[in-house]
């Protein structure tokens, strides 16, 4: 009986431990993300990938729009077209012009992108959507801070995602991110050598799909990790238990 109850507890303690990895995981990454699947460099031209969780429980997630900053432009951008949904894009004039890679002096860049949902289609809770822009020229600067806003079909009405970084920790709401390496030696402006075309070609969607589910078996692994330790704990206490009263039995018998 012993056995059974440390057995018991441990498993008990292991499903905690389990539930709390997997819950401040969805915590950690419930907001919208910005990501891409080869680096993005200076002044190239690379496919992001806006991840947007739905954070609601009874609300569905209708129309996200992206804002692009004016101080860091981007000067061109195409979304990919995504069943049930309507992308709009707009452009703003520049405070200060600049010039692209062919050296013609640019007054416009990217204002915002704008993905609707269709009647009938929308993020429901627990689930997420992405949404792919490829974009280009990449301003010279670090990171590329684009601002978001997600809007729900209920009461929540909108969620802006419009916080940067600060002193290395994440707000409460944070904007979406996108770190810019230098580019390598030799390269054009499209990120690659002698590429002609205005804006590079979408990856693979198969990477992009591998991407999307590795949060998610990363925190599946962890919960069984712990799980498995807690039972060979339980194990390992039992079995202790039971070479006690083999003892405690022999030594009644001499």
């Amino acid at each position: 009986m012993s056995t059974n109850r440390y057995l018991a507890r441990g498993f008990a303690v292991a499903i905690a431990a389990g539930a709390v990895v997997l819950a401040g995981g969805g915590i950690a990454s419930a907001h919208v993300t910005a990501n891409v699947t080869e680096p993005a460099k200076k002044g190239g031209y690379s496919k992001i990938t806006f991840r947007v969780p739905n954070e609601d429980n009874t609300q569905g997630t209708v129309k996200l729009t992206l804002q692009f900053p004016k101080d860091t432009p981007v000067t061109a951008a195409r979304p990919k077209p995504l069943p049930g949904w309507t992308a709009e894009v707009t452009k703003v004039t520049l405070d200060k012009p600049v010039k692209n890679n062919k050296g013609v002096e640019i007054k416009e860049a990217i204002g915002t992108i704008t993905w609707t949902a269709q009647p009938g289609t929308r993020i429901n809770p627990g689930e997420f959507q992405e949404f792919d822009v490829s974009a280009g020229p990449l301003p010279d600067a670090d990171q590329l801070v684009i601002p978001a806003i997600q809007t729900y079909d209920g009461a929540k009405g909108e969620v802006k995602w419009d916080a940067p970084p600060a002193n290395g920790s994440e707000p409460e709401h944070p904007a979406p991110v996108v770190k810019l390496a230098a580019a390598g030696a030799g390269e054009d402006a499209h990120g690659g050598a002698g590429t002609t075309a205005d804006v590079k070609p979408a990856t693979d969607s198969h990477n992009e799909a591998a991407a999307a589910g590795t949060d998610n078996t990363a925190r599946w692994l962890g919960g069984i990790g712990l799980v498995v330790g807690a039972l060979g704990l339980g194990l390992g206490i039992g079995a202790t238990l039971r070479a006690k009263k083999v003892t405690a039995r022999g030594g009644d018998q001499a």
